[in-house]
């Protein structure tokens, strides 16, 4: 009977009222529509959504207690794997994921586990002076974690329950890294979801100290070997943007998502109480098809900017999420696909004009299993705009290993760290985005989580 009751929609904004403003798109489930989709679920006993979750959160559990209207065991059962189920539920990949494990989804749609997620977890942030705190027990030492970013707040979080003395380093005045400067409002609402949930690590007694940058304010040798802590989990994330390298990325009107995002979001430029100077432009065009790219179209448009995404490959091959490209297009945005920059063009007085480009089509599989994108000669096209916003990824802040000791990089300036997040430095683990390169919420938690672990492992034979 469960796989013939249709997938309950999520209630949204009106597409074209949202794109006037940062208020959250999806409304989420109410409680009836939890219940409805979650006796859905088919209790597998073999769950592929659960092995398909980086944080193998038990998915049919708090499913199961959803249905129950148990929503107390529900929350229980999300906590003991992820400290985020409010941030995860919105912006995490499910399709990719435990939704695109579902065995319902092979003849139907899968069950809506994100929605269901942040149902718990949103259900939770309202009754958490109701929710029974963990009995933690101190065991004397102490773990530093940089950054406060999803998988420092993850490593942190375990840790704290595991009896550590944990303290939180962030380079920036706000708590949350990149949920707090990358992600929009409208996406992920700040005071309502982030600091709730880091509201919620701070309970199970993690410090945090804002406004230091390791690497510049003290250094991970003078944590180790002054302020007396016994192990850092680095989690520094990966804010340094990447350019083309093409000619006219220095005129004014060029920026990286990452400062324009940062602009919008940490410093609220989208509010018009804050003076916080950004410039969305009049026809802003944005470089890239990732989440980040989306993020910063949809930004731009909000803001009052024709906006305006080009991308090198087709909309097969888009890294977005499915939902955000749907979002995108309902709110106006025009996608230029097989398209590429080669130069961007400027005014006399050294402002943006226009960006020049050529048109691709798609050859053979590149290393990451998707076509290889190819000129077209002789294709060039201008198009007209005043702002460029290039989305191309990020790599970690080189700051860290020019101030560590032994602590091996790879080329792309990334931390080389095992699975456990073992670094070459001992006692010095690192996860996340410091790692990988830019990647995706769940992930840096996962990686947080797994070096929680190895670092009381480390630190009970040490």
């Amino acid at each position: 009977m469960a796989n013939r009751i249709p997938r309950v929609p999520v209630r949204e904004q009106d597409p074209v009222k949202r794109a006037e403003n940062f208020e959250e798109v999806c409304y989420g489930y109410n409680a009836e529509e939890a219940t409805l989709e979650a006796s859905r679920c088919l209790n597998c006993k073999n769950p592929r959504c659960v092995n398909s979750c980086p944080v193998h959160i038990n998915i049919p559990e708090f499913i199961r207690h959803i249905a129950e209207g148990d929503l107390r065991g529900a929350a229980a059962t999300i906590a003991a794997d992820s400290s985020l189920p409010s941030v995860c539920g919105r912006v995490c990949p499910q399709e990719s994921q435990c939704e695109g494990s579902c065995v319902l989804g092979i003849k139907s749609e899968p069950v809506a586990i994100g929605k269901l997620e942040r149902f718990v977890g949103d259900w939770a942030i309202e009754n958490a002076d109701s929710l029974p705190q963990p009995e933690i027990v101190r065991n004397g030492k102490r773990v530093a974690i940089v950054g406060s970013g999803p998988a420092g707040l993850a490593c942190a979080s375990d840790l704290a329950r595991m009896g550590y003395e944990v303290k939180i380093f962030e380079a920036l005045h706000e708590v949350g890294g990149v949920l707090v400067y990358g992600i929009p409002e409208f996406r992920l609402p700040k005071d309502r979801i982030v600091a709730k949930e880091v509201e919620a690590v701070k309970r199970l007694g993690v410090e945090i100290e804002t406004d230091v940058i390791v690497g510049r304010t003290m250094t991970i040798d003078n944590l180790l070997d002054n302020e007396g802590y016994d192990a850092v989990f680095v989690g520094s994330g990966a804010g340094l943007p990447r350019f083309m390298g093409i000619e006219g990325e220095n005129l004014n009107g060029v920026f990286s998502a990452n400062e324009f995002l940062t602009r919008a979001n940490l410093m609220h430029a989208y509010d018009q109480n804050f003076d916080t100077p950004i410039c969305a432009g009049k026809k802003a065009v944005i470089v890239g098809g990732g989440n980040v790219a989306m993020d910063a179209v949809r930004t731009a448009r909000r803001l009052g900017a024709e906006a305006v995404i080009v991308y090198r490959r087709s909309e097969a091959e888009l890294p977005a999420r499915v939902e955000e490209v749907h979002h995108a297009k309902q709110e106006g945005i025009e996608f230029r696909m097989l398209t590429n920059p080669i130069r961007v063009l400027g005014d006399d007085k050294g402002w943006v004009k226009g960006i020049e480009c050529v048109e691709m089509e798609l050859g053979e599989p590149d290393e990451s299993g998707r076509r290889s994108p190819v000129v077209k000669e002789g294709s060039n096209f201008e198009i007209d705009c005043d702002v460029v916003i290039m989305a191309l990824g990020t790599s970690p802040n080189p700051l860290i290993k020019a101030t560590t000791k032994g602590l091996d990089t790879n080329r792309r300036g990334c931390i080389v760290a095992d699975e456990e997040g073992r670094t070459s430095r001992e006692g010095v683990f690192a996860g996340g985005d410091a790692v990988t390169g830019a990647a995706t919420v769940i992930l840096a938690m996962g990686a947080g989580r797994k070096a929680a672990k190895a670092i009381d492992d480390y630190l009970k034979t040490k």
